[in-house]
Parts: C-alpha cells; sequence; structure tokens
C-alpha cells in the first residue's frame, strides 16, 4: 500500500477506537458506578457552618425554595429547584443528631404535592416530638402546602409583604377534547371501565365523576384543617374563617392567627437563640451531595459528552409535573 492508504486506514482505526471509548465513556456515565460512589464517600449530608458557635449546641437552618414535588434528586443534567428527597434527609438527620437543639425553616414556596407537603409535617412532629424546637421564616410566599408544613412550627415570622395563606386543595387539568375536533383529532380509548379516562383531558368530566373528586378534596380539605388547628391551637372556625382558598399577607395573617410575629429571617433566628439559650449556638445548613468529588467529575465529563442544552431541556420537562393530581398549590406553577 502507498502512503496515501496507510494515512486513510490510520484515521479510520483513529475514529474506530475514539468511538468506542465515547460510547463506553457514555455507558459508564449513565451506569449507577458513580452514585454507589457517592453513596460510600457521602454517608450524611455536607454541612456549610454559617455561624461559628458551641458545636454540642447547634441550630440547623433549612430552607425550601420552590414547588413541594418529588420529581427525583438532583444531578448533574438536571439540577432541580427544590430536592425533595435531599430535604427529607436533612429532617432525618437531624432525628439522630444530638448536638442539634433548634430548627429554623426558611419556606419560599407557593405548596405542591398533598403527599410531600405530608411527609415533610410527620418528620417536623418527630422532630418536635424529640424537643426540638422549630422556627419558620416565611419569605415572599408560603401558600397552601408551604403553610402546611408551616403550620406546626413554635413560632411564625412573616413579612408584611408575604403571601400566605390558601389553606386549600386544588386538582387541576386540561380538556383540549374540543380543540382536538376542530383540527381533526379523534381519540381512541380501550379502557375498563367508565370513569378510567376520568379527568384525562380528552372528553369532558361527568357530574358523577366530578362529585367523586370532590368527595377526595374534601377529604384531603378537612385534613389541611385539622393540621392548621392542631398546629396553631385554633378552633375549627377559626380556621375556616380564611380556609377558603383566600391568600393573605403577612399583617393580614398575624391577625387572622396564623403566624406569630411580622419580621425577616434574622429575627426568627435571633428570637430561637433568645427563646431557648441558644446564644452561643452554631448555626449550620446542609449541603447537596452535588459538592462531592463523584458529581464534580461527572459534571466536568458532562459538559463534554452529556446531554445537549435541548435535550437537558426535554428530560426537565419530562420530570416536571403534569398529571392531574391533588395538591396543596397556590397559582399555576
Amino acid at each position: 500500500m502507498n502512503l496515501k492508504r496507510w494515512i486513510a486506514l490510520g484515521a479510520a482505526v483513529f475514529l474506530l477506537i475514539a468511538s468506542i471509548a465515547i460510547n463506553t465513556l457514555m455507558s459508564f456515565l449513565k451506569s449507577d458506578f458513580l452514585s454507589g460512589f457517592e453513596t460510600l464517600t457521602d454517608v450524611e449530608l455536607a454541612e456549610t457552618v454559617l455561624e461559628p458557635g458551641a458545636f454540642n449546641e447547634r441550630i440547623a437552618l433549612l430552607s425550601i425554595d420552590g414547588v413541594i414535588q418529588d420529581v427525583g434528586s438532583s444531578s448533574p443534567w438536571v439540577p432541580l429547584e427544590y430536592d425533595h428527597q435531599m430535604f427529607l434527609a436533612s429532617l432525618d438527620q437531624i432525628l439522630e443528631d444530638d448536638t442539634v437543639q433548634g430548627v429554623v425553616l426558611s419556606v419560599n414556596s407557593p405548596g405542591g404535592g398533598v403527599i410531600e407537603s405530608a411527609e415533610i409535617h410527620e418528620r417536623l412532629l418527630k422532630i418536635k416530638e424529640k424537643g426540638i424546637p422549630i422556627y419558620v421564616s416565611m419569605g415572599s410566599m408560603a401558600a397552601s402546602g408551604g403553610y402546611y408544613i408551616s403550620a406546626p412550627a413554635d413560632k411564625i415570622f412573616a413579612h408584611r409583604e408575604t403571601i400566605t395563606g390558601s389553606i386549600g386543595v386544588i386538582m387541576q387539568s386540561y380538556n383540549y377534547a374540543e380543540l382536538a375536533k376542530k383540527l381533526g383529532v379523534e381519540f381512541e380509548t380501550i379502557k375498563s371501565g367508565p370513569h378510567k379516562d376520568m379527568f384525562g383531558g380528552t372528553r369532558p368530566t361527568t357530574e358523577e365523576e366530578k362529585a367523586m373528586i370532590q368527595e377526595m378534596i374534601n377529604e384531603s380539605y378537612e385534613v389541611f384543617v385539622d393540621i392548621v388547628e392542631q398546629g396553631r391551637g385554633m378552633t375549627e372556625a377559626e380556621v375556616k374563617k380564611v380556609a377558603d382558598g383566600r391568600i393573605l399577607g403577612g399583617s393580614q395573617a398575624l391577625r387572622a392567627g396564623l403566624v406569630d410575629e411580622l419580621g425577616s429571617l434574622e429575627d426568627a433566628i435571633q428570637s430561637l437563640r433568645e427563646d431557648y439559650g441558644l446564644e452561643d449556638a452554631e448555626l449550620f445548613e446542609y449541603e447537596s451531595n452535588l459538592g462531592s468529588f463523584a458529581s464534580l467529575f461527572t459534571m466536568k465529563l458532562g459538559t463534554l459528552f452529556g446531554p445537549s442544552p435541548e435535550e437537558r431541556m426535554l428530560m426537565k420537562l419530562m420530570n416536571s409535573y403534569d398529571a392531574p393530581r391533588l395538591m396543596y398549590l397556590y397559582g399555576q406553577y
């Protein structure tokens, strides 16, 4: 063979090897190996000290920012605004850590799923049963499920401009049957029972089906009212005066008995210190495992061989909420 053929053959071999290497690397990244590596190296959540102090008396600062729903855990490909599994892990860690003497929960959320809110509420009650006080600081919004998880707190702070309340339950879906008809789209449905496709958007919901859904919503609503009654020490009548789905500003919520004081996050932290003699306590927060070596490694590789921006956006959309379900949620999120 002449020189040109040797060069062409060498180039083909190089491209073949490179292709095999890239495919192997991508398979490696998509496997559970690195997640297993993180499990081995990060047995407990990482912590960041915000205000140094006594290591045997500590205050944990927890934050909920975004819609309270479980769409999996954050990854280098799809970081989440709110990571439900990480937040639950933080609460579990507090239950196991005898040095934590107080919790400040910063809430900036329109609410979210009924189940996710209940999971947080149950763990907060266990923390209180352990004798650990919980103070809540509401941000710009702590509505519906955001209020549901705040209700058990020993003291709730809100800004004057905070949007809170929205005590109630909602379930929504689109009915695009008429639009489909205009576009010439026909739905072919084979189902095991007359209600299998109820609230699916392909046909109007019958009065019987609306009654079924309303019964579910009413039951969840009564649970919500009970949570507020128990958490705030209010009667059912007092709660239901403002539990019709309305939103309240911070001052209105204070007058209604839903919050205790108007103030900032710093005010909530300082109040907890003074009320429970924790002036010298260390203030810390938990960090995401995305800061681990394995995750940083995959993130770097992901910029070279990971999904494209369009693919990442598609993955995020696929993980987002769209199926009708009961929600403690204010607004369209």
